[in-house]
């Protein structure tokens, strides 16, 4: 019956729990190279949202997935041909996030945990914003960092957008919707400012123009048994922290 997703459950249900967190997921639909689809963010985050919180719910931990934010902060891929890349602003995403905040807090949930999958959505700025105006708890679990120690020991070499990790997750969690014979080498084109190839200097990256197909790194590598390594580890880190901050006490020290 998935107890800990919202969207499966009843109100019958529902009204008779006390949740102690809630997990919003944010994706994105988006170009991943050739031959992942539309919805990879979405379909990853989902996995690991859902995962992450039945395991912390089994142990005891009233946690909650709430649906997830499908769209995300695309406006850097827009002038991809033919991309169809479906974007807001994070203006847009910023009030969004505010009217759910208010909505949970106004239930008696003063616990979330933004579970992102997409790099676009720069949430913290976000939580900024929000900090002084909610009683509810907010804090930023970009899923594509939590194992990153990890990658040397799992994949050859990983990149950064419909790659070898990327693609591994795919073929593991949703490999009816692959087509890895159609998949692009995944280079990117070096801006002309070596201060922003080295890292010094940060921009919004024209996705047209650093790479050929809107992939960003080699995903010939990838694998299923890859992608299930990388998610056990992610969902165990997770969970952990869900199940600590579900039996913590919100006092005028919290988080501290």
């Amino acid at each position: 019956m998935h107890p800990w997703v919202l969207a499966k459950q009843t109100h019958d249900f529902i009204r008779g729990q006390k949740w102690e967190v809630a997990v919003l997921p944010f994706g994105a639909t988006e170009p991943h190279n050739l031959h992942m689809p539309y919805g990879t963010d979405n379909y990853q985050v989902e996995a690991i949202g859902h995962r992450a919180c039945e395991k912390a719910y089994q142990a005891g931990a009233k946690v909650l997935l709430l649906p997830t934010m499908p769209f995300g902060v695309n406006t850097n891929h827009l002038l991809v041909p033919g991309g169809l890349a479906l974007s807001v602003t994070p203006t847009t995403l910023l009030a969004v996030l505010t009217d759910l905040v208010e909505s949970l807090e106004a239930q008696g949930v003063h616990k979330l945990v933004l579970l992102n999958g997409h790099g676009g959505n720069e949430l913290k700025p976000l939580t900024r914003e929000l900090h002084h105006r909610t009683g509810v708890f907010l804090c930023v679990c970009d899923w594509f960092r939590m194992a990153i120690d990890q990658y040397p020991q799992i994949f050859a070499k990983p990149g950064e957008h419909a790659d070898e990790v990327e693609t591994s997750l795919g073929l593991a969690f949703f490999p009816e919707l692959m087509q890895c014979e159609k998949a692009d080498a995944g280079a990117a084109q070096p801006t002309r400012f070596d201060a922003i190839n080295r890292g010094w200097v940060s921009i919004t990256r024209p996705w047209h123009l650093v790479t050929t197909n809107t992939g960003l790194g080699d995903p010939a590598a990838a694998s299923a048994e890859k992608g299930r390594r990388l998610m056990d580890l992610v969902v165990d880190r997770l969970s952990s922290f869900l199940i600590e901050l579900a039996q913590a006490k919100m006092d005028e020290r919290f988080p501290y």
